[in-house]
């Protein structure tokens, strides 16, 4: 089991991953009835993405000892309706260190490999963007 997902009412529900026993709120966003105090599930679907790029991106880093420390992503989800589903994810990613050409390449195409972005709809559209110092 990867997790374990408990209905609180009112539109939240808690997420617990089952290894570590980290948990967080999910509540039903203000545009579908909720009051929007805490990520909705498709926020966390699109914020998975830009931290699952990371995280490829760390790990090639890693093995390249390059330092990604302060890298960060500004995330932005757009929703479609009829059916009720995430059309756009758009990643800003910030990469606050220099690097040359080809380690921005390796580390890009690294980060267009993600098992997110590999699952993802192909009817989504998606939106990346890497901005280095």
């Amino acid at each position: 089991m990867t997790s374990k997902v408990v209905y609180l009412g009112d539109l939240r529900t808690e997420c617990t991953h089952e290894q570590s026993g980290n948990a967080f709120i999910t509540d039903a966003p203000t545009d579908n009835n909720g009051k929007g105090l805490a990520f909705s599930p498709t926020d966390t679907v699109a914020t998975g993405l830009a931290s699952c790029m990371m995280t490829v991106m760390g790990i090639k880093a890693r093995d390249m000892e390059v330092n990604m420390a302060g890298t960060s992503a500004e995330v932005t989800k757009t929703m479609d309706s009829n059916p009720r589903r995430i059309s756009k994810i758009e990643v800003v990613m910030e990469l606050p260190f220099k690097a040359d050409d080809k380690t921005k390449k390796i580390l890009e195409n690294t980060a267009m490999t993600c098992p997110v972005l590999n699952s993802l709809h192909p009817d989504i559209e998606k939106v990346i963007t890497f901005k280095w110092a």
